[in-house]
């Protein structure tokens, strides 16, 4: 895969494909996708007004400052014949009507989780599987601490057998490649069966 800020040589012919990066309000899905794309991320983060006082909930996140209001946007190169695109979605539940837009003609999906709040990952987990897109639990470790037993999240998601769920470092590069290939495989052996 091609290092951040270097201009990878592409195959003229080279596959591309569409990553949704979903999650709940303030789980790190900005930078999950800043951490390891190879171009400067699109971001349409925007800071916390009052205006959002009572309608966002900082539960959890006091210090957050800013939140995205459309999408994040980078590129990764998995190989010269393949290129991943990844689309960060807003976690407000105000901006959810534009997930279906987002996600028309993804690949996968990543759900990136925080363990302290799972309770925000339910909408993310029930949007891909209402529609049928293979995607992962990648549960962010915030701080370098993993706050859960990946066993207990599943469990807690009420995830379907098979949906691979594993701890992620959003801010950390090779962290997040890990999580983009098992993604690969896990929709490699979905579309298989």
């Amino acid at each position: 895969m091609a290092s951040a800020g270097s201009s990878p040589v592409l195959h003229p012919d080279a596959a591309t494909g569409k990553i949704v990066v979903a999650g709940g309000f303030g789980v790190g899905k900005t930078t999950l996708v800043g951490s390891v794309s190879e171009i400067a991320p699109l971001r349409t983060e925007e800071l916390i007004t009052a205006t959002s006082a009572g309608v966002d909930d900082l539960a959890g996140v006091e210090g957050k400052t800013t939140t995205t209001v459309a999408l994040d946007f980078g590129r990764i190169t998995i190989s010269p014949e393949l290129v991943l695109y990844l689309f960060g979605t807003p976690g407000q539940n105000r901006f959810w009507f534009m997930w279906d837009d987002v996600s028309r003609g993804a690949l996968g999906a990543i759900v990136l989780a925080d363990a302290r709040r799972l309770d925000i990952s339910f909408a993310a987990v029930d949007f891909f599987e209402h529609r049928g897109i293979p995607f992962v639990v990648a549960v962010n470790c915030f701080d370098g601490v993993r706050a859960a037993e990946l066993p207990d999240v599943a469990a807690a998601l009420d995830l379907a057998p098979g949906t691979p769920v594993m701890h992620c470092d959003a801010r950390d590069r090779a962290s997040v490649k890990e999580v983009l290939l098992t993604l690969l495989h896990h929709v490699l052996t979905t579309v298989a069966v």
